[in-house]
């Protein structure tokens, strides 16, 4: 599972650097101003691919609208992402994403480390209502894992502009050998020292789960927010003995956090 922590800390330098960069004058257009969400909370969620244990961090979030426009809806398990082309109710740009490292001590067998990764790739999104929205990323590690991993998924929305807003919906992970290999699979010189058997997982479905999140607004300034994720390991990645025997085929995430609108 992406660690949402880093993800969300990259959507809030991309937001912060929007916001900076856009022209006074676009303040000023048709008198209508623009809003800022910031929400600020914690979450917890896996310390790495297939780990029963978890990590604390960070929830943060900003979000900017057109005068009484609503806030676009982002699911909480989205990567930092750029429109670059948008026709309609399609959208197509670049993401990016990091996922934390790993060390031997972290799993509890002598297992080889993997770095902190840095992922770039590039996402396609679709509105086909007001309510349903698909979405798909793929992205590679440039250092760490330096594998491929894909996710799709769909949401379905209910709100009443930003008085409230629910979504909920399911999620698909597909990953390489590659990446496979560095979460999942044990070497032969790990074998030696662990214990485990030699495992060398290929390419495939990871894993499947659902994401769903809630918005609610206390007052026009102050809201809440919260969202729950789960994902269940499959095909090789659940095989690993490194899951059987020193993680969990189930991944959770969940966190809560107070919004703030001026």
């Amino acid at each position: 599972m992406t660690n949402l922590a880093f993800r969300r800390a990259v959507l809030v330098a991309g937001a912060i650097t929007a916001a900076l960069t856009m022209p006074a004058a676009a303040q000023d257009s048709g008198g209508t101003g623009h809003r800022t969400r910031i929400g600020l909370g914690a979450q917890i969620y896996p310390s790495y691919p297939g780990s029963d244990d978890f990590d604390i961090g960070p929830m943060i979030n900003v979000d900017r609208a057109s005068g009484d426009q609503p806030f676009t809806f982002e699911a909480p398990d989205d990567s930092f992402s750029l429109s670059l082309i948008e026709a309609g109710t399609f959208s197509f740009g670049p993401v990016a994403n990091f996922e934390g490292a790993r060390t031997a001590e972290d799993v509890g067998a002598n297992v080889p480390k993997v770095k902190f990764s840095v992922e770039a790739g590039g996402f396609a999104a679709i509105n086909l209502s007001d309510n349903f929205r698909l979405r798909g990323e793929v992205r590679r590690g440039i250092t760490g894992h330096k594998g491929w991993i894909g996710t799709a998924g769909a949401d379905y929305v209910m709100r009443d502009g930003d008085d409230w807003l629910f979504s909920i919906g399911p999620r698909v992970t597909w990953s390489n050998s590659r990446y496979q290999d560095a979460w999942f699979g044990v070497t032969p010189q790990a074998a030696l020292t662990s214990g485990l058997p030699v495992y060398n997982p290929g390419s495939g479905i990871q894993s499947y789960g659902a994401t769903a999140s809630l918005l609610f607004q206390l007052s026009e300034q102050i809201g809440v927010s919260t969202f729950a994720k789960y994902d269940r390991l499959t095909g090789d990645a659940a095989r690993s003995p490194l899951v059987l025997q020193y993680g969990s085929r189930d991944q959770l995430s969940a966190g809560f956090g107070l919004s703030y609108t001026f």
